[in-house]
């Protein structure tokens, strides 16, 4: 038995996976959590509702697949040799995704919605927790080559890495930069050192 939304590599069903995950983040980036559905996703995708329904079950379940699929392909995991370029790297991958129109879209309406929706808080958990699988790598790179201390916890130091990005897309209305993305991670790196995300 196989989850629901479960493809092998290759075939009709990936093609399928693939063209409803897209649909999917369209559908998020131009309307509200309330106003997609299963219905709207397909319709978009180019695929039978039946067909979604079948494999996924529930529009939830969906837009989580689809969600976790690309935290995992557009937060790519750097091996740079040095915790300072990885970091780097990392900040610019979030900031790359929340300087482009759809990815900003997908995170204003995600993080507003999950202030009101417990259905999208959930979904935006298992989005971050996608996001924590690339930055635990790093962390336990960084640690046995000495270069942070031991204990360090990977969520507190993305969230620290995190937050000024979307302070940025968030609060100030601004586009988030390169630069931005550089200062976040320095400023996160040398707080790491001094043991402040230390468990």
């Amino acid at each position: 038995m196989t989850a629901p939304g479960t493809v092998r590599p290759g075939g009709r069903t990936a093609r399928t996976a693939e063209a409803v995950f897209a649909a999917v983040i369209a559908e998020l980036s131009t309307r509200a959590y309330a106003d997609i559905s299963v219905e709207s996703v397909a319709a978009r995708a180019g695929v039978h509702k039946t067909t979604v329904y079948r494999r996924w079950g529930s529009k939830a379940e969906i837009i989580r697949q689809a969600l976790v699929s690309t935290a995992r392909s557009r937060i790519r995991v750097p091996d740079t040799g040095s915790v300072d370029t990885d970091l780097r790297m990392l900040a610019r991958a979030v900031q790359a995704v929340l300087s482009v129109p759809e990815g900003a879209a997908i995170s204003r309406a995600l993080i507003i919605g999950a202030m009101s929706s417990l259905e999208i808080a959930g979904l935006m958990d298992q989005y971050w927790a996608a996001r924590l699988e690339a930055i635990s790598v790093i962390v336990d790179r960084a640690f046995r080559r000495g270069e942070i201390p031991a204990g360090t916890d990977p969520a507190a130091l993305m969230h620290a890495m995190a937050a000024p990005l979307f302070y940025q897309l968030l609060v100030a209305r601004a586009p988030v930069t390169e630069r931005d993305a550089d200062l976040a991670a320095a400023a996160t790196l040398t707080a790491t050192r001094a043991g402040l995300f230390a468990q």
